[in-house]
């Protein structure tokens, strides 16, 4: 026990160092306001480079792999449909069926699906 706990403290140590030596050592960077514009052939860019991003598309888009994810969860359900009973079967996709339509059914009414502009 003696020993766990002293190797423990000696890599904690060790990482606390090198965590230390590498924030000191790095690089510093400075904003610089022509480091930070576009690049135009070395004359001030005409507009603005970034364009504003689409919160609803992120929302869509996280909302499509929310449900791709918990479909690849139901694809093994087949495959334990021959091991389990039916009951057991019916119970269980039932079950995260519901999970998934009460998800959509909550999204549908925040608003998160509409496109209006």
């Amino acid at each position: 026990m003696l020993m766990i706990s002293s190797l423990s403290m000696i890599m904690m140590i060790i990482s606390s160092i090198l965590i230390i030596l590498a924030s000191i050592i790095s690089k510093k960077t400075f904003t610089d306001r022509e480091k930070s514009s576009p690049f135009e052939c070395g004359f001030d860019p005409k507009s603005s480079a970034r364009i504003p991003f689409s919160l609803q598309f992120f929302l869509i888009a996280v909302i499509f792999l929310i449900f791709d994810v918990e479909i690849t969860l139901l694809l093994p359900l087949v495959v334990t449909m021959k091991s389990t009973n039916t009951t057991s079967f019916l119970l269980i996709s039932s079950v995260f069926i519901i999970i998934l339509l009460v998800g959509l059914y909550h999204e549908w009414k925040q608003g998160a699906l509409s496109w209006a502009y």
